[in-house]
């Protein structure tokens, strides 16, 4: 016997620190008279490349982002030390993304009118973790009280929708009755703050998606009519170690490699053909027209990005209802984004209205899930 998925709720927790474009950009600049002035005489040589300044512009122009919401603002802004400065916490401590974790899966839990006794599996799907093991999912199991099991999951920014298809496929085939999917991104401990090419890309947040049978919604709901993931392998995003930063065995330290890396050109080439095509697919698959689309709920990596992507899949320029964008005041937050959009534009829909929630990035990854309103 199959059962129907559906999504009964969401939640979002938001970080209190932010860091606005300004507030980026002086101290990036500060960074970069400083390093000018210590390596001034390798620039004068030609050995070593000086460090541009960055400005609100540029940023505005290249991302559509303002501002970013962060754990930690004061590493980040400090020109002498350009990351986060996260606490090292004892292992008898709930560790930062569970925490994050446990405060977005608490909204969801109650905006869907259900406690941890009524969920069967969480999975933490995100793009950087904090450690290898114990999972993630199963410290925030037992922060929540859920009986049942968990695990963790990554498809860096894909995570969220490829965590979905996974819930709703164990609820469809009659293994759990729900499930909830968690994506606390900590996107600013992997994020390199002195390349100007990046260092206003991401911010922190965490997300919650309750995944349950149909049977079991107690209110308004979203059936998920359907879930497709695709992966293509490519190195044009990349990150070898994340916040970790191990040196290389030649005692080399501070790798660049180690940190989010893009060949943003080629992603922009390579990515958003392949996303307008597995949207366009899947639409076909489910007998749907461009007209059918109520809204898209994109992830939120690139104003321009979503921009094409809207255009490709809809046929033409999309309204600001239809594609919601949440980047400008949340910058991306890989995995999370998607579901932000979701969370935060998805209460005025009337049964029958028909969405896309879709999240791409690194792998080459992308995921789709057409979601229709009940209730």
């Amino acid at each position: 016997m199959a059962f129907s998925p559906v999504i009964t709720g969401t939640g979002v927790f938001t970080p209190e620190q932010s860091i606005s474009n300004a507030e980026l950009v002086k101290a990036f600049n500060a960074y970069a008279d400083r390093y000018n002035a210590v390596h001034a005489d390798e620039i004068a040589a030609g050995t070593l490349e000086a460090k541009d300044h960055s400005s609100e512009e540029f940023i505005l122009k290249a991302s559509g982002i303002e501002r970013r919401y962060v754990m930690d603002k004061s590493g980040v802004l400090d020109p002498e030390v350009m990351h986060p400065l996260l606490r090292q916490r004892s292992d008898d401590e709930p560790g930062i993304m569970a925490e994050m974790a446990v405060d977005a899966a608490n909204k969801a839990l109650a905006q869907a009118g259900k406690t941890a006794a009524d969920v069967d599996a969480v999975i933490c799907a995100a793009s950087n973790h904090e450690r290898a093991y114990p999972a993630i999912a199963i410290e925030i199991q037992d922060l929540l009280g859920i009986d049942g099991f968990a695990f963790d999951m990554n498809v860096a920014c894909s995570s969220a929708t490829f965590g979905l298809q996974a819930a709703a496929d164990m609820v469809r085939s009659g293994s759990i009755r729900s499930a909830l999917v968690v994506n606390p991104e900590i996107c600013s401990a992997h994020l390199e703050w002195r390349d100007r090419d990046c260092h206003f890309i991401f911010g922190d947040v965490a997300t919650a998606t309750l995944v349950e049978r149909e049977e079991d919604a107690t209110g308004p709901h979203f059936a998920i009519r359907s879930t497709r993931c695709a992966t293509v392998f490519s190195n044009n995003i990349r990150n070898n170690n994340g916040f970790l930063r191990r040196s290389r065995p030649d005692g080399v330290k501070d790798r660049r490699d180690m940190q989010f890396m893009q060949n943003g050109r080629k992603v922009f080439k390579e990515v958003l053909p392949l996303v307008a095509k597995h949207i366009g697919d899947h639409m076909s698959d489910e007998a749907l027209e461009a007209n059918d689309i109520k809204r898209l709920w994109l992830h939120q990596a690139n104003k321009s990005m979503n921009d094409f992507i809207g255009k490709k899949v809809l046929g033409r320029d999309p309204a600001p209802s239809e594609q919601p964008n949440i980047l400008q005041d949340y910058a991306n937050t890989s995995s999370a984004g998607s579901i932000i959009a979701f969370s935060k534009y998805s209460d005025d829909m009337a049964p029958g209205d028909v969405g896309v929630i879709c999240s791409f990035g690194a792998g080459y990854s992308v995921g789709s899930v057409v979601v229709e309103r009940k209730g």
